[in-house]
């Protein structure tokens, strides 16, 4: 069929430059090991963080969640698809994040832009950190608020995007709490200051921080002791937490706009049977097993100082993401692939995703990895690093 020869072009040229990447399927289920091509190698590319993708207390829920209310609902929530346990699971996660409501979206991409696209107006202005995720720039561009970008964790930036927006209506700050590409944590305590001298609201994205961050994995607003004073959280169901799904943790206020005037919320249909009782078991599994967090932070310091000390480039990173930083985009996935070859299934992250020149592959320990695994993952990374010249 014709039509689409300037995207053919585009996508020659991304074969021409080493960019262009085929998906890689999973034969398996996504453990401290998968298998890709029938071969067995290290997964280090999840976001699995404290294995519970495959927990045996959350498949459980999830069958006997399906045996009983079915694959599906068949309905938006706002009509006939919300079940008893969507509410539930609300309540849950409000009482987990120390907040009045909670309310689940269908992702966490949507969730960011269901809250920015409903909330804000031409006389509103959003105040946005230069490396937040892209599902809080898309849903900044659905807004008809101004914008007003500060330097990636600069606070001095931040105050004076402050200063210049004293006219408008509402002032929103919008921070990831961990960055995804870079591992590093917001400077959520400085934030909150300056938030409450110049009477802005704050929104922090804590996907990266659910289930890694705080108390039993509250995330960043908890591990800076901030509960109740930061105005919207948002977090994902699908890392940490193991599941699908999105949610934002925030005052009754919010939260029964949102259901009213939240889009993605309104015109998608709820989540299937098996998700949503999974997502309960899985904060239960946040209470009852705290060793799981303990051993993801373990794991962590293991590796990125395995890593650090073979002397490769792994910028900021304060969290489970460790980025190994090649800056040629051709070499990171160069390196991937080598990587793979020799049994770590670890993927290079290149622009559009990261800036220009910093490229890297972005590594995520698990819980479920042993001390073994990351070590011969370790050796790995020397022999292919040195292969390519990177170390």
């Amino acid at each position: 069929m014709r039509g689409f020869e300037y995207l053919q072009n585009e996508l020659d040229e991304m074969k021409r430059q080493g960019t262009f990447r085929k998906l890689i399927p999973l034969e398996s289920d996504q453990g401290a090991k998968v298998v890709i091509n029938g071969r067995e190698v290290i997964q280090l590319s999840s976001n699995n963080y404290l294995g519970l993708t495959s927990h045996p207390r959350l498949t459980h829920a999830a069958k006997a969640a399906v045996e009983t209310y079915g694959a599906g609902t068949g309905s938006v929530r706002t009509i006939a698809g919300t079940f008893n346990m969507h509410q539930e699971l609300e309540e849950k996660l409000a009482k987990f994040k120390h907040t009045e409501a909670a309310l689940v979206f269908q992702s966490g991409f949507t969730t960011n832009q269901g809250v920015l696209s409903s909330i804000l107006t031409k006389d509103d202005v959003v105040i946005s950190d230069s490396l937040n995720h892209a599902s809080i720039i898309d849903g900044i561009r659905l807004t008809k608020a101004a914008r007003k970008v500060y330097q990636h964790i600069d606070m001095a930036d931040l105050e004076r995007a402050l200063k210049e927006s004293e006219d408008f209506r509402v002032r929103i700050i919008v921070t990831d709490g961990v960055f995804s590409m870079d591992g590093n944590i917001a400077p959520l305590p400085e934030i909150v200051d300056l938030a409450e001298k110049y009477d802005a609201l704050i929104m922090v994205d804590d996907a990266h921080a659910s289930g890694v961050l705080g108390e039993n994995g509250r995330g960043t607003v908890n591990h800076f002791g901030l509960d109740g004073r930061v105005h919207i959280q948002v977090g994902t169901l699908s890392k940490a937490v193991g599941v699908l799904g999105g949610y934002v943790a925030s005052s009754k206020t919010l939260i029964d706009y949102l259901i009213h005037k939240g889009r993605p919320f309104l015109f998608s249909t709820s989540h299937p049977p098996a998700v949503t009782a999974a997502c309960m078991e899985a904060i239960d599994v946040l209470l009852d097993e705290p060793e799981l967090i303990a051993k993801l932070w373990e794991n962590t310091k293991f590796f990125k100082e395995g890593l650090q000390n073979l002397g490769f480039n792994t910028g900021k990173s304060g969290t489970p993401i460790t980025p190994v930083i090649v800056g040629d985009e051709a070499l990171s996935h160069r390196f991937s692939d080598k990587l793979l070859e020799y049994g770590v299934f670890a993927q290079g992250i290149a622009f559009p995703t990261v800036a220009k020149g910093l490229a890297r592959v972005r590594t995520i320990v698990t819980a479920e990895h042993s001390k073994e695994e990351l070590q011969e993952a370790l050796n790995i990374f020397e022999k292919a690093g040195k292969e390519l010249n990177i170390i």
